[in-house]
């Protein structure tokens, strides 16, 4: 019952911010609220919570764990347009509640300094980072990998596989918009620095003992794609390419 009560008033205050998020390359307007913020809440014995939401590139993500031993709450996010005043946001995953999936919401966004005020609410949203220093910043799919020395590339389909970062955090989601299944999640924190990036685990879905991890990669930017390989989190070799959208779901 507790853990019902945790998930049920935890879509509570995320579905208040869900679509907020904001950004695109091309419009001011949208990259004023670009980037990471951060709103607290608490569970039904009182455990506080962080909620942590990242745009980029027409697409939010919003994350929910323990303040305290990182355990994952829920996540969800997907696609949004914004006109400066109000967001619209559609579902494209949702862990807590699948038939949220394809689903439409407007909301009224008030900006005051560094601080997000969804629909009227007391509750503020606070930003983490503007989405500089910037390299990676966007939301990506991944569109190819190397096996065998061989690379191989293909178009995110129904299932897709998404890491969303800002100036400072990052998130991974698997998902499928179609079946509305929910496959997995992670995220924290992020550096590069030298061709090196480093991922600082903060909640995992799969493996809570993950919480605390610290995962070093190579990455190099090539035509566009991002190009990241290492070790993965179960120890093994990985070469993977990741694309933003405007390349992942370009017609041929």
């Amino acid at each position: 019952m507790r853990v019902l009560l945790i998930l049920f008033g935890v879509l509570l205050v995320t579905a208040s911010f869900t679509f907020v998020a904001v950004q695109s390359p091309y419009d001011s307007v949208q990259s004023e609220i670009d980037g990471a913020w951060r709103s607290i809440a608490y569970d039904s014995v009182g455990n506080q919570l962080s909620v942590v939401s990242i745009v980029a590139n027409d697409y939010i993500s919003i994350a929910t764990y323990s303040s305290g031993g990182g355990e994952f709450i829920g996540t969800h996010g997907g696609a949004y347009i914004y006109d400066g005043e109000k967001a619209s946001y559609t579902t494209e995953f949702n862990s807590i509640d699948p038939e949220q999936v394809g689903t439409t919401v407007d909301v009224q966004i008030e900006k005051k300094g560094n601080q997000l005020f969804i629909n009227g609410g007391a509750v503020p949203w606070s930003r983490i980072d503007d989405g500089t220093p910037g390299e990676l910043h966007g939301a990506w799919f991944i569109t190819g990998r190397k096996r065998n020395g061989e690379l191989s590339y293909r178009k995110p389909g129904a299932r897709r596989t998404m890491k969303i970062l800002s100036g400072s955090r990052f998130q991974w989601i698997a998902f499928n918009d179609e079946t509305k299944e929910f496959k997995g999640t992670g995220g924290g924190t992020y550096t590069t620095e030298g061709g090196a990036y480093t991922e600082n685990i903060e909640f995992f879905s799969r493996d809570n003992s993950r919480v605390g991890a610290s995962l070093g990669f190579d990455y190099s930017l090539k035509d566009g794609d991002w190009h990241h390989s290492g070790m993965s989190s179960k120890g093994k070799p990985i070469y993977e390419i990741w694309s933003l959208p405007v390349k992942a779901f370009a017609e041929d």
